[in-house]
């Protein structure tokens, strides 16, 4: 028939944002998928990929929507009570880094993405909350926001983007800093010959939770200090 629409023409499927969503999400998280394609998530939804585009604008429109996903999931992860303002951004920054690693395609682009989803809006809302519990407050509250934010995401998307990029399948998130060897003249880079060992055995998730702590060590600076 002439009038059905593209999803109809493609096996009799009805697709909506949820459903899209869903399978980006496992589609990120398969071996190997260091990127999406709407044509690869057109054949995995069994349906025409202009389909897609029925509900999200552009390709950024969808990784937006995804990356908003998973920013809800990972404060659905969240159990500590809001009290517990230390473990709360702690808890959501291994969730994030966890997440961001297990989909990687979708992870890397929240160094270039801002959502403006409900997952973006309730992440800032959770992080004002725990920094104010903290006792901040004004300008200090919001430096700290922006300092946990731009650690979690950024350092997190940069896990992923080196998962993507080596397709590798260490256990979540723990891959080396550096990539060894890290050979040089010792005349010459005298600091870095005598810590060599130490740099190659430093891993991205240890880092990632060094950086999250020294967040929460100035907020808890920051407070004393009023």
């Amino acid at each position: 028939m002439a009038g059905r629409t593209a999803t109809e023409k493609s096996g009799g499927k009805r697709l909506d944002r949820a459903t899209i969503v869903a399978a980006g999400l496992e589609l990120a998280a398969a071996p190997g998928v260091a990127s999406l394609s709407i044509r690869d998530l057109g054949a995995k939804l069994g349906t025409d990929p202009t389909a897609i585009y029925r509900h999200f604008r552009s390709k950024d429109d969808l990784m937006a929507a995804l990356l908003d996903e998973l920013t809800l999931q990972g404060l659905a992860a969240v159990t500590a009570a809001p009290d517990e303002w230390r473990e709360r951004l702690r808890q959501l920054a291994s969730a994030t880094l966890s997440l961001f690693y297990r989909h990687p395609a979708v992870g890397q682009e929240a160094v270039v993405l801002t959502t403006h989803g409900p997952g973006e809006l309730a992440a800032i809302e959770f992080m004002l909350d725990a920094f104010s519990r903290a006792g901040l407050t004004g300008d200090v509250l919001v430096q700290h926001y922006a300092l946990m934010a731009s650690q979690m995401l950024s350092s997190a998307a940069g896990v992923a983007r080196a998962r993507a990029e080596r397709g590798g399948d260490e256990a979540d998130g723990a891959s080396p800093w550096f990539e060894g060897p890290l050979l040089v003249d010792p005349r010459t880079h005298p600091h870095i010959a005598a810590v060599s060992a130490q740099l190659l055995d430093l891993e991205d998730r240890e880092l990632f939770a060094l950086g999250v702590e020294a967040v929460i060590r100035s907020a808890e600076r920051a407070a004393g200090a009023n």
